[in-house]
């Protein structure tokens, strides 16, 4: 957690005092004074989020390579192997992935894990169904690691560029914390696959 998670939990604690006040004041019949609350959180949620799209947009790309940790909090991914063969009219791609803990005492999973493989123009390509597949959100000890792959298909054309995973909701939803690898603007990080 770094001190931008910190200041996006508080920020959205003071939004929701805030609403509540204005909400209370409007019963009140001081409907002038709520309005003037909710002006004012209007304006300080476009700042924020005016500053989400600036810091995102200047900062750089993230390309990790093979082997390389992917890492949210102690939740880690690497893709330790890929292997692809052309079959026209499609590109089959299977990769090796390595799931693990760097917790010391806790177990943990990542709720909601999605992986896609993306192509040079930035379409997505889901993993093809394995229910044998170990899934991305298995439940790991502390320092557990488990060995799992997925297998993509994709047009013979498309190029496949890189992987991109995520956990916590869909995928490629922008977050509002400053700074996050995906938040407004900022470049995505992804695993080069080739």
């Amino acid at each position: 957690m770094t001190i931008f998670d910190l200041l996006f939990l508080l920020l959205a604690v003071l939004t929701l005092l805030s609403m509540i006040t204005a909400a209370i004041m409007a019963i009140r019949g001081q409907r002038a004074r709520a309005l003037g609350i909710l002006r004012r959180l209007g304006v300080s949620a476009i700042a924020y989020v005016a500053i989400v799209a600036v810091v995102g947009a200047l900062s750089p790309q993230r390309i990790l390579r093979l082997g390389d940790p992917w890492c949210f909090d102690d939740w880690c991914l690497s893709v330790e192997r890929v292997e692809h063969v052309s079959a026209p009219p499609q590109t089959v791609y299977t990769v090796s992935l390595r799931i693990f803990s760097e917790a010391k005492r806790v177990s943990q999973r990542a709720k909601g894990a999605w992986i896609y493989v993306i192509d040079q123009r930035g379409n997505r390509y889901g993993p093809e169904p394995d229910p044998a597949a170990t899934p991305l959100d298995v439940l790991l000890q502390p320092g557990e690691s488990v060995l799992t792959s997925r297998t993509f298909k994709m047009p013979v054309n498309a190029g496949a560029v890189g992987l991109i995973t995520g956990h916590g909701g869909a995928c490629c939803f922008p977050s509002l914390i400053i700074g996050d690898d995906s938040s407004l603007f900022h470049p995505r990080t992804f695993v080069r696959l080739n």
